[in-house]
């Protein structure tokens, strides 16, 4: 009978001892941890920033002007897009920039473990967004300037093709079975549906004025484009690539700047699409199968771009480049919880599960 007693205690502290194992990546409110990379454009660094704790833990030297970021499927590499193009934007007299140094374009690919730049691939001129194949063996890379889409063969390293896709293209993201890729061009309002085989050109998508991201309902069915200068997140059919329909954000606050529809990111139930909506300084929830805003998260930071969601879909993440900080909110109440220092100038997130 002692003996029994103390199995049943052996068996029961070792299914507490699991547990507590389990729970080791969820904190104590219940919510999973986050660890976020940002890119920070003007100081050439990837920011590791631990959500849970508010603070950056770790700066990565990258090079010239990081801004687009994805990580490999199995979460061991970060790639992130470098460009040698002074930085301009709205206002700026791009005559007076100082010339570009091409020799800094490329695609950086940090190894998570060592935290350490491995090396730098090539990407065409002056690369900005991508994605990545699912097999993780092509990269698929936007050169606004000279009106192209990149295809980086990760296992030679080499530029095996360039495809056209319409003039400045922004935006790239690979659609969920793996059989086309989704580029949006600035300049022709439009959306370039590529076959990932092939590469030929499959369709030119019409979308409201200066498309910037494309992000997919969970099966792959519905394209949602934000589309910064038209207020709206053009809706499309992915089997037929043609428009289903338009989702207009709100005018924004009385006498403040107008939504500008910028990034995206689906929620991990696919029930929720979160747009940052630049300048008007918010967030927009969309409800994916109404296909309307159901609400906004108001006053989040100084022109939100880059966006992210933990995997549990609690909390949402939006890189503020002016105010040179990361909002942490929580999803349920639309509060932001805290502003993370991020210094300088963060662009990007990517939301990864900390170990």
């Amino acid at each position: 009978m002692h003996l029994k007693r103390i199995s049943r205690g052996a068996a029961r502290g070792a299914r507490v001892l699991l547990c507590l194992t389990a729970l080791a990546a969820v904190s104590a409110c219940g919510r999973a941890h986050s660890e976020l990379y940002v890119s920070a454009e003007d100081s050439g660094e990837v920011l590791v920033v631990d959500a849970d704790r508010g603070e950056v833990t770790a700066h990565i030297a990258v090079g010239k002007r990081p801004r687009g970021m994805k990580l490999s499927h199995d979460g061991k590499l970060l790639y992130v897009a470098l460009s040698g193009s002074p930085r301009g934007g709205p206002g700026v007299d791009e005559s007076k920039l100082p010339p570009a140094d091409r020799s800094a374009d490329g695609i950086g690919v940090i190894e998570l473990g060592s935290r350490k730049l491995l090396r730098t691939l090539p990407s065409g001129q002056d690369p900005e967004a991508f994605d990545l194949s699912p097999d993780d063996k092509t990269l698929f890379v936007s050169n606004e300037e000279t009106a192209e889409m990149s295809v980086l063969d990760l296992v030679s390293g080499t530029i095996r093709a360039k495809v056209a896709v319409g003039r400045e293209p922004e935006g790239v993201s690979v659609r969920p079975d793996g059989n086309a890729v989704y580029v949006t061009s600035e300049g022709d309002s439009a959306v370039f549906a590529v076959d990932t085989h092939s590469l030929n050109v499959l369709a030119r998508i019409p979308t409201g004025p200066r498309p910037r991201a494309v992000a997919f309902s969970k099966d792959g069915a519905v394209g949602f484009v934000t589309c910064e200068n038209g207020g709206v997140v053009t809706v499309f059919d992915t089997a037929k690539n043609a428009v289903t329909g338009s989702i207009p954000l709100a005018a924004g606050a009385e006498n403040g700047p107008p939504m500008r529809p910028m990034g995206a990111v689906l929620a991990p139930d696919g029930r929720t699409l979160y747009v940052s909506t630049g300048r008007a300084g918010s967030v927009a929830v969309i409800d994916t199968g109404a296909r309307r805003v159901t609400r906004q998260f108001e006053k989040v930071g100084a022109r939100p771009w880059g966006i992210g969601v933990s995997a549990d879909g609690k909390r949402v993440f939006t890189a503020n480049g002016p105010s040179n900080d990361v909002s942490v909110i929580d999803s349920a109440t639309g509060q932001v919880e805290k502003r993370i220092a991020a210094p300088r100038l963060p662009w990007g997130v990517v939301v990864a599960a900390k170990h």
